[in-house]
């Protein structure tokens, strides 16, 4: 019972099920913050959303009764099962807020696409490599501030008054919104040298760091894939063996018999 389970749940077509679900559930939802839809098809748009949480929760237990222990050994399953254990929890009270967060089922086609997995796995590898790059940016940001505080605060408190709002309104420049009319020709007019200190900045943490970052997450997600591919691999290498291995303890006994006769 256990093994006819676990083969349902690793084929293609229950994979794409669940991904057909998921996306239809994702439109309920969607069509749940519409007060027009609502008052026309409400009831049937609810039952249906109920309907999808049901395949859910039917679907993991499932996946409970095939893999048992093995099922929290992956962390996809226990992503899935944090997601639909929030849509389990009663909207009443205190917990009314959380109805919101049902939206997050729609996280689950990262655990169904294997292509989503590669990207959030790359991202998550690049998480120790981008720490040290935020903190440089965070250093580069409170050196930023404090000149910028120091030069500009007089005449222009509103995005230079404090180190708080220096820090705003740096990175609102390291976005390149409105960077230029909004805050830097302002400042230009009263300070004509200030572009010294507002495009080295901009260069630094614009075209560089924001760079490095990118290229953090790039190669991590290149990584992630040479994995998933010398896994594959290895086990089609595994496969082919173990049917030589078969082939050849099949060609022993048939020379056995051969010799015996």
């Amino acid at each position: 019972m256990t093994a006819r389970i676990r083969s349902l749940l690793e084929t293609p077509q229950f994979g794409t099920f669940i991904m057909g679900v998921i996306i239809f559930n994702a439109i309920l939802l969607g069509m749940e913050t519409s007060k027009p839809i609502m008052a026309f098809a409400g009831e049937l748009i609810l039952t249906l959303d109920r309907i999808c949480l049901a395949i859910f929760v039917v679907e993991l237990t499932a996946k409970l009764i095939a893999y048992r222990v093995r099922f929290f050994r992956d962390g996809w399953n226990l992503f899935d099962f944090v997601i639909v254990g929030i849509s389990l929890v009663p909207a009443a009270e205190g917990f009314s807020a959380l109805r919101a967060l049902r939206i997050l089922r729609v996280l689950r086609l990262i655990s169904t696409a294997p292509r989503l997995r590669r990207v959030v796995e790359g991202f998550i590898t690049a998480l120790p490599g981008m720490a040290s790059v935020f903190l440089l940016m965070a250093l580069i940001f409170y050196i930023g501030s404090v000149i910028a505080t120091k030069l500009f605060s007089a005449s222009f408190p509103e995005f230079f008054g404090t180190l708080g709002d220096s820090a705003y309104s740096l990175f609102q420049i390291m976005t390149l919104e409105s960077w230029s009319m909004g805050i830097v020709r302002p400042v230009m007019e009263v300070y004509p040298l200030a572009w010294m200190f507002f495009v080295p900045f901009i260069m630094v943490t614009t075209f560089a760091v924001v760079n490095l970052l990118v290229g953090l997450i790039v190669n991590s997600m290149q990584d992630a894939h040479a994995e998933e591919s010398n896994a594959e691999t290895t086990s089609y290498r595994d496969n082919v063996n173990a049917r030589l291995e078969s082939i050849e303890d099949r060609l022993d006994q048939l020379l056995e018999q051969r010799t015996r006769k």
